[in-house]
């Protein structure tokens, strides 16, 4: 299977690269996934689409501010030029680090993303804030900019890294990052801090579309997924099966598994608010066809020919061509049925991307 075969044409005018004022006003393409009919509809009608013996399983986790701009030690401080890498340039000695997973808290040990990659190597400074209030040491290197770095003892480093880090906006928001970003690039019920990136299928949902789903009477829960690399890499390969997923970090609480499990025996259809949240509850299922509970560590790739045991129902946004989550979502139908959505989502001018729309596959 072709990486080719999952690309279309997007016109740029078509990415959100600002969100709504109001979450909820979203548009919502409903897709029947076995059909391939589908319908315009608002997000605003998600609770009143919904079966009335339905489980919607969110995924709680929380974006930190996870880019910190700095300098490699020797060089003079400077403040970079622009906060958004898909137009900065860099100047002599300026560095911007994307953290993307904790390897361990003491020390305090992170594996990252680097820029300029090529000339930060092992063994440098990096030095963060005008008085270089976070400094951390370059442990190890790998490929396409990743490095292992571990920080200098700091007594309130999530403090001072939320004084200092920018919000992580995906490179196709072609603007800085602004203080509004940290309360909108957040799903409303984010509790559980971890993420490089939002679970953005949750980000149409208000309380108030919460509490919707509570009057009518729809059961929901919650697990986490730490959005990492594996969400978002670029495949670098032609052919889908030749793809790896970076892991990335999973927890299900008890209570969860067992509402899960239970609508499982109950032939109940259980529908997941994003991709991320599809990946979880397939992963710790994959072995006996019931959710695990505990953490652990997803690698799981979904692509064309994937049998879903746990999901039946899917909410998620509009995904970039040629993406490991687009392959999900055509997992989830066919490939044929999810392109010609987003053909039709294209013409009708949908918003694309984090920022953007979303679609339902029941």
């Amino acid at each position: 299977m072709l990486v080719s075969d999952f690309g279309y044409e997007l016109p740029p005018e078509l990415i959100a690269s600002e969100p709504l004022p109001d979450r909820a006003a979203s548009r919502m393409l409903m897709v029947n996934r076995k059909s391939g009919w589908y319908e315009d509809r608002c997000f605003r009608d998600f609770p009143s689409l919904l079966k009335p013996d339905d489980l919607v399983v969110f995924n709680n986790t929380r974006v930190f501010p996870a880019r910190l701009l700095g300098r490699r030690s020797g060089s003079r401080a400077q403040t970079l030029s622009s906060h958004n890498p898909a137009t900065r340039t860099f100047l002599t000695g300026e560095v911007e680090v994307l953290l993307t997973q904790q390897i361990s808290e003491h020390p305090n040990e992170w594996d990252c993303l680097v820029r300029p990659g090529r000339k930060i190597g092992v063994g440098e400074r990096l030095l963060f804030g005008e008085k270089a209030e976070l400094q951390a040491e370059v442990l190890s290197r790998g490929t396409f900019g990743e490095r292992r770095i571990r920080f200098d003892p700091r007594p309130d480093f999530w403090g001072t890294l939320e004084q200092l880090g920018h919000v992580p906006l995906p490179p196709y928001i072609k603007r800085d990052d602004r203080p509004a970003d940290r309360e909108r690039y957040q799903t409303v019920y984010a509790s559980a801090r971890g993420s490089i990136a939002a679970p953005t299928a949750g980000l149409h949902f208000t309380p108030e579309i919460l509490a919707q789903l509570t009057d009518h009477a729809i059961e929901t829960t919650y697990i986490t997924l730490h959005v990492g690399l594996g969400t978002f890499q670029p495949v670098r390969v032609a052919e889908v099966e030749q793809h790896r997923l970076h892991r990335e970090f999973y927890f299900i609480p008890e209570s969860a598994a067992l509402v899960i499990n239970r609508a499982l025996i109950k032939n109940r259809r259980v529908v997941a608010v994003g991709t991320t949240t599809v990946r979880t509850l397939e992963h710790a299922a994959k072995s006996t066809g019931a959710v695990k509970p505990g953490g652990n560590e997803a690698d799981l790739f979904i692509y064309p020919g994937f049998q879903f045991k746990i999901v039946g129902g899917l909410l998620t946004n509009f995904h970039l061509p040629e993406s490991t989550l687009l392959m999900m979502v055509s997992a989830f139908s066919t490939r044929e049925r999810v392109l010609a959505a987003y053909r039709h989502a294209v013409a009708q001018k949908y918003r694309f991307y984090s920022y953007g729309d979303c679609m339902f596959l029941e």
